[in-house]
């Protein structure tokens, strides 16, 4: 089985802003694959299916618990269902990437992001980090790190449709390559035009 995790925080008033590109990007692959109904499980909202394509199950999970505790619920399911670290991907914003970038990782550092801090402090930091794009503020001194957090806490605006409605769906469609064929047949994929 796969755990494809989306990283977010809960409830209407986070629901379209930068931090919540992961929730966002599971969202897309759950409509695009029709998924069946989402449950509340694991401090999670989860739901389970099939990926054509794709031989093994896919769960798909929003932690409920706001991002500095997303690995408690990562951690739950994981150990419900024994999926090791090697089927675990994780949808995440990445300020360090332009808007609609993206990225993807094998273990590392958590780079100041405290979903990824608390995924690496409850399973470890093996697993695969799909980096999602949403810009800097451009403001990199640690006195104006208020700045950044007011950022990535903020919707995204009106113009950013044009590039983030585009990349979910492209994402989504091309998600199962991932679980296929790995990193680069996915990304090459993602690079060229459908």
């Amino acid at each position: 089985m796969w755990l494809v995790v989306g990283l977010g925080n809960p409830g209407q008033t986070y629901r379209n802003q930068r931090h919540n590109i992961g929730f966002m990007a599971v969202d897309a692959i759950h409509s695009h694959f029709a998924f069946g109904a989402t449950r509340s499980k694991f401090h999670s909202e989860v739901c389970e299916g099939g990926i054509a394509g794709v031989s093994e199950k896919v769960l798909l999970l929003k932690p409920q618990t706001f991002m500095n505790e997303s690995g408690r619920a990562v951690q739950a399911a994981a150990a419900f269902h024994k999926i090791p670290l090697t089927q675990i991907i994780v949808l995440h914003d990445d300020l360090d990437l332009a808007p609609g970038q993206i990225k993807l990782k094998q273990g590392g550092g958590a780079g100041g992001h405290n979903g990824l801090r608390s995924l690496d402090a409850h399973i470890g930091n093996n697993y695969l980090r799909l980096r999602l794009g949403i810009g800097h503020p451009g403001i990199h001194h640690p006195e104006k790190a208020a700045l950044v957090h007011t950022y990535v806490l903020s919707d995204f605006a009106k113009g950013d449709k044009a590039w983030l409605e585009p990349l979910l769906e492209k994402l989504a469609k091309h998600f199962p390559t991932l679980l296929t064929q790995g990193p680069p047949a996915f990304l090459q994929q993602m690079k060229t035009a459908d």
